[in-house]
């Protein structure tokens, strides 16, 4: 079978020649408008970047390469990434030697330890994990290799060889960052027989005796992968990465904008909200309390965390993920059962209410539970997690870019004062 490398040469020449077509034949032709209030609000809607690795439709969720979400929840991460890459999922032998190449590049170089343990104790784990990443950038095999001078259609062949590099790093450089930042003792050495996720569940040292926390790695690390190119993550990768910046300034920069509140912080925030519902109610709240306690929050002027997608109008199929892993590992937990009962009252209500355009949990009212459930109390770092999945997305679409030479990112500003004067010709 090809390796992962040989399966992209052999597809990068029709994706090439497709997009000049395309681009050649169709390029004055307009896909989209602005208004003065995208302009004015994110430029949320407008439709002026490419991405081929995943699509977020309304009423269907997440789609990996023309798949859904809901129908790779048994696949593994590594599984996940070749898809993102190919529009494939790999065969059996391409999959263990994609996982060989990431075992053979495992090693986190001993200087990057360094670096951690003389930070701040307090500081944040998304600082350690960008940090981690910026330390090793002087391993770039692109910028050497770009330094030294190739061909631009050479490109992607070392974005490549440089995503390998960090995406195999990644899982014990993120449980490193844990056990160094929550005082949980030495890192604990790979385990090589263990798959990508597995082995981060492994060097994490959370007791897990059942395997079932190992199981929830390998979900969530599937789950968070990609998710278009225009949010705030994904966005700031691709924007850094257009200017040649090599993997590791681009997936810092990437993990930096997913630190933010507005972005990476949700799950930690969802899960605060359920905790203090089994504090106020010392358990788990029947029905009509929470039905009393949903309206409250919602006339006090607040919003009920995890409810709601910038996008979506179903439920995410990322939450009816984990709300099947937790009702068949854990049921009876009752910080979990309190995110079910939420389920199965919260919508009703935001619809009476009339305001939510989406009135369904997202892939956020339900992972913190679980994290929680096993014993990761430590809120800070869960969008850890987070950005190491993502990171899948974001090196899959860099290869992808720079396959098909796509430009540096540059679009026109314009002031206030110029928008007054235009809509006031209009």
């Amino acid at each position: 079978m090809a390796s992962l490398k040989e399966k992209l040469a052999s597809q990068i020449p029709a994706l090439r020649q497709d997009v000049r077509g395309l681009v050649k034949e169709h390029g004055a032709k307009v896909i989209s408008e602005v208004t003065v209030t995208q302009a004015f609000g994110g430029m949320r809607g407008v439709k002026s970047l490419i991405c081929d690795t995943s699509l977020v439709e309304p009423e269907k969720g997440l789609i990996i390469r023309g798949i859904p979400i809901g129908e790779l929840t048994d696949r593994m991460p590594e599984e996940i990434f070749y898809l993102l890459c190919t529009g494939e999922l790999p065969y059996k032998a391409t999959l263990e030697d994609l996982q060989k190449e990431f075992k053979d590049r495992s090693t986190v170089p001993a200087y990057v330890w360094d670096v951690l343990r003389a930070m701040p104790a307090d500081a944040h784990p998304m600082v350690m994990l960008s940090t981690g990443i910026m330390a090793m950038e002087g391993e770039s095999v692109f910028r050497k290799k770009y330094t030294e001078g190739i061909k631009r259609e050479e490109y992607w062949e070392y974005i490549l060889e440089d995503s390998l590099q960090l995406i195999a790093k990644l899982p014990a450089l993120a449980a490193g960052v844990y056990r160094i930042r929550f005082n949980k003792g030495d890192l604990i050495p790979s385990d090589p027989s263990l798959d990508w996720a597995g082995d981060f569940a492994h060097m994490l040292g959370i007791p897990d005796p059942t395997g079932e926390f190992a199981n929830l790695m390998r979900l969530y690390l599937t789950l968070h992968c990609d998710h278009e190119g225009g949010n705030v993550s994904a966005f700031t990768s691709h924007v850094v990465a257009s200017a040649l910046s090599d993997p590791y300034y681009a997936v810092s920069a990437g993990l930096n904008g997913l630190a933010g509140p507005l972005h990476g912080l949700a799950n930690q925030e969802c899960l605060k909200f359920v905790l203090a519902l089994k504090d106020k109610y010392s358990g788990v709240p029947d029905d009509e309390a929470l039905k009393k306690f949903t309206w409250d929050t919602l006339n006090s002027g607040q919003v009920i965390p995890g409810y709601g997608h910038a996008v979506l109008r179903v439920t995410d199929p990322r939450f009816t993920a984990f709300h099947a892993f937790g009702q068949r590992v854990c049921p009876d937990d009752e910080v979990f059962k309190i995110v079910a009962r939420l389920f199965a009252v919260v919508p009703d209500i935001l619809k009476e209410q009339g305001k939510a355009k989406d009135p369904y949990p997202n892939v956020d009212a339900g992972s913190g539970s679980l994290l929680y459930h096993f014993g990761m109390t430590e809120f800070p770092y869960y969008t850890v997690l987070f950005g190491i999945s993502r990171v899948l997305g974001f090196c899959s679409q860099m290869i992808i870019e720079r396959a098909l030479a796509i430009p540096i990112t540059r679009p026109k500003s314009v002031g206030t004062d110029w928008v007054k004067n235009f809509v006031a010709k209009k």
